[in-house]
């Protein structure tokens, strides 16, 4: 929303919200109702989630040509009814973005953006840098996520050409119930190839937290060990690339990979994370046919080392189109310990619909050990505390999502999902555990 138009001065406002009416049933295959019967759970729930996320920006031209520029917005969001993890009838409102910038040339083809202050920063593919705010909980809109930005961000830009190198220190925006007092800094370096490819290299060093990291037992009986503040100093180098458009029998084809191998030489820590997509166009076919098929690993810890082999997925994007593993599992299954072979198929109809069905089979890594954090520690049949699962295989998801752009400014998104458990699980549940279904229809307004 353009207010004012000037020879130096340019503001805007800015307004988004939402509504998001969602329903589950069979929670997390019923688990609790096995590892912790005391709870009362209620494994089926429904509930209607919204926000409003307000905002002003500003871009002032100064004489020299740089550009000095800021956004100020807000997020209040709120849920009613009780949703998946069990809380309900609650929000808050929180401040988003609050930062002030400049940007301009150096010559020589030399450009910089520095910036200080709450606002969002992705790098690479989101698989270890994106999400730098918690919803949900006491905050409300669970599904949702409406927050995206750092709670402080101090980001510094260098491009020449098509290279771009990123320094930053960041302040993720946790919720005050579970705030880790986590302080991130770190690089990124990546080149834009003008066909559309990429290649870079993320490095992150968490230099402050109180996180814990939970650890196996020896041989994998027995309570995990939680260690309070054992994510400070851990760090993590990232690799990421995607091919340039081919020529010849490859020409519909395009190709993503991406690793990351993580220390902490403080917490005798070394983990690995890594996933590679074949992704294939159907340009003869009506529709706009895409066919995607990927496979993402992420370690989990050895219960017979001593070593902590658990990858910490730090802040990564958790949506289905980005890193989620799996869809409902998403919810269930942080990135460490898991592996996902995945298929995602996207038709488009017309310009403003879009159908994707998307497809993931779950396996754990290690046996015996955390697969999300250890809640799922418990006694096993012979009286053993055990934690993790016994068989690698979690859960079969399947999520088929409608999208529609009802106008420039309205958008509209349904789904339907189910996961069906594994053998990983029914061993917990000690039988054929029931699939967990569930369905969201959602509009969003951005003004």
């Amino acid at each position: 929303m353009l207010l004012v138009d000037r020879d130096d001065l340019t503001v805007r406002g800015h307004l988004q919200f939402g509504l998001n009416a969602v329903s589950e049933r069979n929670l997390f295959w019923d688990l609790a109702a096995t590892t912790a019967p005391g709870s009362g759970f209620d494994p089926d729930t429904n509930w209607l989630e919204g926000y409003i996320k307000p905002g002003l920006s500003f871009e002032y031209r100064l004489d020299t040509g740089a550009v000095f520029y800021g956004k100020l917005s807000a997020v209040s969001s709120y849920t009613w009814g009780t949703d998946a993890f069990d809380t309900g009838d609650t929000g808050a409102t929180t401040l988003e973005e609050a930062y002030l910038a400049i940007r301009g040339d150096l010559g020589g083809g030399l450009s910089y953006d520095l910036s200080l202050g709450p606002r969002e920063l992705t790098l690479g593919t989101g698989m270890l840098i994106a999400n730098g705010a918690t919803s949900g909980f006491e905050r409300g809109a669970l599904k949702f996520g409406p927050r995206k930005a750092w709670e402080m961000a101090a980001i510094g830009r260098l491009s020449v050409g098509n290279v771009t190198g990123t320094a930053f220190y960041l302040d993720p925006n946790e919720l005050p119930s579970t705030d880790g007092h986590n302080e991130l800094a770190g690089f990124d370096l990546r080149y834009d190839a003008p066909q559309g490819g990429y290649l870079g290299a993320t490095f992150v060093s968490v230099l402050k937290s109180d996180s814990p990291y939970p650890q196996a037992a020896p041989g994998g009986v027995g309570a995990p060990t939680v260690t309070p503040g054992a994510r400070e100093d851990t760090k993590t180098i990232g690799l990421y690339a995607k091919s340039n458009p081919f020529d010849g029998p490859l020409e519909n084809w395009s190709f993503t990979g991406d690793f990351a191998y993580q220390w902490n030489d403080r917490g005798d820590l070394e983990a690995w994370a890594g996933r590679l997509t074949a992704s294939y166009t159907f340009a003869d076919l009506p529709w706009s046919q895409n066919l995607t098929l990927g496979y993402q690993t992420f370690s989990g810890d050895d219960p017979n080392t001593t070593k902590l082999e658990r990858f910490d997925p730090l802040y990564y994007q958790g949506s289905p189109s980005a890193w989620a593993t799996g869809s409902k599992s998403a919810s269930t299954f942080i990135n460490s310990n898991v592996n996902a072979l995945t298929l995602a198929l996207r038709v488009q109809p017309t310009a403003q619909d879009t159908w994707t069905l998307r497809y993931a089979h779950i396996r754990a890594n290690e046996l015996n050990s955390p697969v999300q954090f250890g809640q799922a520690t418990r006694v096993d049949i012979n009286g053993n505390v055990v934690s993790g699962v016994t068989d690698t295989h979690l859960a079969d998801d399947l999520f088929l999502e409608y999208s529609r752009i009802i106008n420039r400014n309205t958008f509209l998104t349904a789904g339907v999902s189910v996961s069906f458990p594994g053998q990983g699980i029914d061993n917990v549940v000690g039988g054929n555990a029931d699939p967990w279904t569930g369905g969201f229809i959602n509009v969003v307004f951005n003004f």
